[in-house]
């Protein structure tokens, strides 16, 4: 629980204040707890960061898995399906908080590699299951640069905006 709420405050911090304005103080003050109790649950910063990664990537793991289709090609219809329920989510503040945690990452050699494997990951499995590869990896590079575009500028992509293009990029793949 205290851990959950510290992965919390970091995600607020990285977000309000980039990745220098991440501090082990600003987070513990953030939590309401002591630099000693943030120390106890992860020693360093990088310990912090390491596991806000983990965190993202098993999180979309959860998401795509819970939009399984069970026949061959299911994979991009439930990535897109992801990443559009967090793009959508009621609180949309929890998508840029995580965004920002992988966007921290990308400085870091040691700290990219779970994100840069993740992402081969999701853009390479079950590519061989779909009936047009090269289509299905369209829609997931697609789908892909919507975060960036939510991240960047969250007015670009309004609510209709956003249930027009899933609906097209769905169309896409079978």
């Amino acid at each position: 629980m205290v851990r959950e709420r510290l992965l919390d405050s970091a995600e607020a911090v990285l977000a309000e204040h980039g990745s220098q304005g991440l501090t082990l103080a600003a987070v513990a003050a953030h939590a309401g707890v002591s630099k000693g109790g943030l120390l106890y649950h992860f020693a360093s910063k990088d310990a912090l960061l390491t596991a806000l990664i983990d965190r993202l990537i098993a999180g979309f793991d959860e998401l795509i898995e819970s939009y399984r289709l069970e026949r061959p090609g299911w994979y991009t219809r439930a990535y897109v399906e992801a990443t559009f329920a967090v793009l959508t989510a009621q609180d949309a503040d929890v998508a840029r908080r995580r965004w920002a945690a992988a966007c921290a990452a990308a400085t870091d050699p040691v700290l990219r590699q779970p994100v840069a494997a993740a992402q081969h990951r999701w853009m390479t499995e079950g590519l061989d299951e779909e009936p047009d590869p090269e289509l299905s990896q369209i829609a997931r590079l697609a789908a892909d640069g919507l975060w960036d575009d939510a991240e960047l500028d969250p007015t670009l992509l309004d609510p209709e905006r956003l249930r027009a293009l899933r609906e097209r990029l769905l169309a896409l793949v079978p």
